[in-house]
């Protein structure tokens, strides 16, 4: 609603150009009364052109302005979603990758895309409509009781049967839905993971029963969706019901008003021009009743959407991680980051890291060792103000970047190019040959045939595991990052591959750039000025 109201100028213009809309189709309706009043009672029917061609007009405005009310609310609702995607795009960062990466990808991607899309009803049609069934159907009302009062009460009371039932379903589809988005998400990461896993499974000859399980989860999701439908199709059916039911009542006491069969109220005075014109009208009063309750389930679908949405844009934010970054200037400091007693908690865990004290200059090189799970790779994503300080506190220079490389790095689908453009957008093809040439990738970059255009498939498929590495040294290149931070860069690699990523570490301390380095290697601990033993998360040599 709060991102309704920034979009209220489109939105109150759709809802305009339905209003105008309305009344057109009012109009339209009320001069075929007359039109067929006039002819009947036997009136020359070319008499009646001018009449038959306001209908044209107005039909033809009638058009105009439904596609423009539609144009107005689709624009409304493209500005809408785009900022829901923005705000949560700045959640995901605000909340580091290592907050993130307690979420599903497949989940993530399912909130991206389908969640965010699911809120194009509400806001494109029914915010539009609940709008527009207060305006329309009260001046059809006042018109038919300024011609027949007891027309207009029955008219009158029938209505609220409609919105009555829209509510009490909409409350079980609001609930269907939820349900449905959970299962999507749950569907897509079972079948991103069996994807992932498919070599696993099939060295342990378990490929047909992962094929079971996504068939039994895809099942369950098809069924949830077929409830969803049978509910939606049940309630238009009940809803179309109840106003037929209505306009018929209001058909039946017209024609016998009319053959004088009803002696009490109003009905005396019916004409036959009064009594098409309220027929006329009847459907068209209860037009945007139905319309509503079409739209009521898109309104579940958006409830239960921006459930999911708000939950996930709750989740609490590190606020010191975010505001470290603005308190010390360069001066003060003397330093690109500070820990002092910093200590790191994880929910479930405890305390995995601290306290720490360290002042990472430029220029150094920083190392940090301990045996595997001691909190190497926590300090790290402390230093990179990923995750922020429990207790004591973590500082940088404003705007500090940092560039990162374990030995696993991030390596897209796509062109070599585009996976060193990640980090520089603007490089051109010059500079991109330079950060692969100090990078020791100039022999392999030569031996294929389409050289930066050469495809890799995800996680770097089509080079070795050395040479992922050298593109991932090849990006910290490119990039103009004052802090480095590695993460065993060279556990994986073979003996050659180590001494070009040592020889490119020590061209990034000659640039000036600070290094911190988890490691066990000795070449890379001989490159340390400072060193961090850890045991169990707790600093016990700091020399």
């Amino acid at each position: 609603m709060q991102h309704a109201a920034e979009q209220r100028l489109w939105l109150y213009l759709a809802v305009l150009c339905g209003c105008l809309g309305g009344f057109a189709v009012i109009a339209q309706l009320i001069l075929l009364a007359r039109v067929v009043a006039s002819v009947v009672q036997g009136d020359a029917l070319a008499a009646q052109w001018p009449s038959a061609v306001a209908i044209v007009v107005l039909l033809a405005l009638r058009s105009g302005l439904t596609t423009a009310q539609e144009l107005l609310a689709q624009k409304a609702s493209q500005n809408l979603r785009r900022q829901v995607r923005a705000e949560v795009f700045d959640h995901w960062a605000r909340l580091g990758p290592v907050r993130v990466a307690n979420h599903h990808s497949a989940g993530l991607a399912h909130q991206w895309v389908e969640q965010v899309e699911a809120l194009d009803g509400y806001v494109a049609r029914f915010w539009v409509q609940t709008r527009l069934v207060l305006l329309v159907p009260v001046v059809i009302l006042a018109l038919v009781a300024w011609q027949d009062w007891l027309a207009a009460v029955l008219l009158a009371l029938t209505a609220p049967l409609i919105p009555l039932f829209m509510a009490l379903v909409g409350m079980g589809a609001e609930s269907l839905n939820r349900e449905q988005f959970v299962a999507v998400a749950r569907l897509s990461g079972h079948f991103i993971d069996r994807v992932r896993g498919i070599t696993t499974l099939r060295l342990f000859g378990a490929t047909a029963r992962a094929t079971e399980e996504v068939s039994a989860v895809a099942h369950d999701y098809r069924r949830r969706s077929l409830r969803t439908l049978r509910l939606a199709f049940l309630s238009s059916a009940v809803l179309e019901f109840f106003s037929s039911v209505a306009i018929a009542v209001v058909a039946i006491y017209i024609g016998f008003g009319l053959l004088g069969d009803i002696p009490f109220g109003p009905a005396s005075q019916l004409t036959l021009f009064s009594g098409l014109m309220i027929l006329l009208l009847a459907p068209e009063f209860f037009q945007p009743l139905r319309t509503l309750s079409q739209f009521y389930h898109d309104r579940a679908s958006a409830l239960a959407a921006a459930e999911g949405l708000h939950e996930l844009l709750q989740e609490p934010v590190d606020a010191q991680r975010l505001n470290s970054v603005t308190e010390p200037t360069l001066q003060e400091m003397g330093a690109l980051v500070r820990l002092q007693g910093a200590t790191l908690d994880h929910a479930g865990r405890g305390r995995v890291l601290g306290p720490v004290n360290m002042s990472v200059e430029r220029g150094q090189v920083w190392v940090l060792s301990g045996p595997s799970g001691s909190g190497k790779s926590s300090l790290l994503q402390l230093l990179a103000g990923f995750v922020g300080a429990g207790e004591g506190e973590r500082r940088a220079i404003p705007g500090l970047m940092s560039a990162w490389m374990d030995q696993r790095p991030l390596l897209l689908q796509g062109s070599i190019a585009d996976n060193l453009r990640l980090i520089a957008p603007q490089a051109s093809d010059e500079q991109l040959h330079q950060a692969l040439m100090r990078a020791g990738l100039t022999e392999v970059l030569d031996a294929l045939p389409q050289g930066l255009q050469t495809s890799l498939g995800e996680g770097g498929y089509g080079l070795s595991g050395g040479q992922a590495q050298r593109l991932a040294l090849a990006r910290i290149f490119l990039s103009d990052a004052p802090l480095v931070l590695l993460d065993e860069p060279t556990a994986s690699v073979d003996a050659e591959t180590e001494r070009a990523l040592v020889q490119g570490f020590e061209a990034l301390v000659a640039e000036g750039r600070s290094l911190v380095i988890a490691t066990h290697h000795p070449a890379l601990m001989a490159m340390g000025q400072h060193h961090v033993v850890l045991a169990q998360g707790k600093e016990v040599c700091h020399g």
